[in-house]
């Protein structure tokens, strides 16, 4: 059946944007970086070190699956490799790129039947079959449920499931109930098509441009704005189901966090209904996630954390920002390292007075296409294991149509790691899909929206496309039996 679009939705996309590097040798064994603009060479390039920055992660971590008989990304299907050939030799290119967006857009506006997507129907079905089905899971609740359930299948714990159709808060005409109630309607629809287990993506100022305004003006939601977000937060919980708000500029961000945190000390008792994102790109995240820590313990609630790197290069002070992408990747694998081992170590530190084991309850969400941080993160993860430690509860969130690699290793280490546990205890990653839906119309929009908003990181494809020809190579050669 189809589902009405009435959905405002967006996406933790946004902390998820990231470019990749590769080496000749591995797959991924170089770190990626993240981000929305041409990085300025001088400064925000990938160091070693920086002063007065944690110690750098552009090191290459060893692969933990790199000895696993099965290559990495055997587990995808022909189709999904070579679709993702063909989308990143675009992307890769500058020129390209721009050009197939500038189409794209002429093809969405049109409402020529031989130009529009919508009336040509060749036009429309060359589209899905390659742009939409690249990053989207379908218009339907069971083409939805099916494309869901082939990522299960080959290996993925879940999904992220965001709707593509968004109330574009900076709208200068607005009906505030309309837009509460698309928002509203939205998130119960996709709450209703995930799984126990599963995380759905939004954004507070999907509400409204009113949201929006009281965002900026750090003040409470409304009493409408309130009900609403309630009435999906006790959805989500009653079908164990997180929810994943995405953070945007600072202009808003302490009322972001404030709206969150709110949430978290109604729903969060001992598993996280609500999270909240941390951008690591952000000199003043360390501080502000040990205020939250420190009100997590005292009030005793669990705390959701989702840690990204960030997405707003382009409209931040640049002085509220590390100086380098080294420092950005420094800060973000320290934050993680303390949040997985549940210490005040490095980067992040107990606020004044409190005491330095006292660490409260949390959830944790890494959001990243870096591979190093990755492999960082199931390090100590493995490490922990060994030592029967507790493991805090983890999740890593990848974009779907990128960074598969990155996916597909989390997906082989955690198979190599059942197989070889023999009752001992063991980590067993899980590896999500972030993934939208919605119309063809829908989706191309919002594709495109993302787009422009990241320009410079969406042609940072070029080792993603290195990948896919490799295992391209790998499969012919198996085929005619040269390897």
């Amino acid at each position: 059946m189809k589902l009405p679009h009435t959905v405002a939705i967006s996406s933790i996309t946004r902390g998820l944007r990231v470019t990749t590097s590769l080496t000749a040798s591995s797959s991924f064994a170089a770190t990626r970086c993240l981000h929305t603009t041409k990085p300025d060479r001088t400064t925000w390039a990938v160091s070693d070190s920086s002063p007065g920055s944690p110690a750098s992660s552009a090191s290459p971590v060893v692969s933990p699956v790199a000895s696993s008989q099965a290559p990495v990304l055997s587990c995808l299907p022909l189709a999904q490799v070579l679709r993702t050939y063909f989308i990143t030799s675009v992307s890769s290119s500058p020129l390209l790129l721009q050009t197939c967006l500038k189409t794209l857009r002429a093809m969405v506006d049109s409402s020529s039947p031989v130009t529009s997507v919508e009336k040509n129907p060749l036009l429309k079905l060359i589209l899905r079959e390659t742009f939409y089905k690249q990053f989207c899971s379908g218009t339907s609740q069971a083409e939805i449920q099916r494309n869901v359930q082939q990522m299960r299948s080959i290996g993925y714990s879940g999904v992220i499931l965001e709707y593509a159709l968004e109330v574009l808060a900076d709208a200068k005409i607005s009906d505030t109930a309309k837009d509460v109630d698309i928002w509203r309607n939205g998130l119960l629809q996709t709450i209703d098509m995930a799984s126990p287990g599963d995380f759905v993506g939004l954004k507070w100022s999907g509400l409204g441009p009113e949201a929006l305004q009281l965002l900026k003006q750090q003040k409470p939601p409304s009493a409408l704005m309130d009900d609403a977000m309630r009435e999906v937060c006790t959805a989500a919980a009653a079908k164990r189901i997180s929810l994943l708000p995405a953070a945007e500029e600072t202009t808003t961000l302490p009322t972001f966090h404030s709206w969150c945190l709110n949430l978290q000390k109604d729903y969060n008792r001992g598993h996280s209904v609500v999270y909240s994102t941390y951008q690591a790109y952000l000199k003043s995240t360390p501080a502000t996630l040990a205020k939250h820590l420190s009100l997590a313990k005292t009030e005793d609630f669990t705390l959701g954390v989702k840690l990204v790197r960030g997405a707003y290069l382009a409209s931040e002070p640049r002085s509220i920002i590390w100086p380098d992408i080294g420092s950005t990747h420094a800060a973000y694998d320290a934050l993680a390292e303390a949040l997985l081992k549940k210490q005040f170590t490095g980067l992040l530190q107990p606020l004044h007075g409190s005491h330095a084991f006292d660490f409260a309850d949390i959830n944790l969400v890494l959001a990243t296409h870096n591979a190093n941080s990755v492999r960082k993160a199931q390090s100590i993860r493995a490490q922990q294991a060994a030592q029967n430690d507790s493991l805090v509860p983890l999740a890593y969130a990848q974009l779907q149509g990128m960074a598969d690699e990155v996916s597909c290793e989390l997906i082989m280490a955690g198979k190599a790691n059942q197989a070889l546990s023999n009752g001992k205890n063991v980590d067993i990653p899980r590896a999500y899909k972030c993934t939208t839906w919605g119309s063809m119309e829908e989706c191309l929009n919002y594709l495109l929206r993302r787009a422009a908003e990241n320009k410079d990181a969406a042609t940072r494809t070029a080792e993603s496309r290195a990948a896919m020809g490799a295992e391209l190579r790998r499969r012919f050669k198996s085929a005619f039996r040269l390897i």
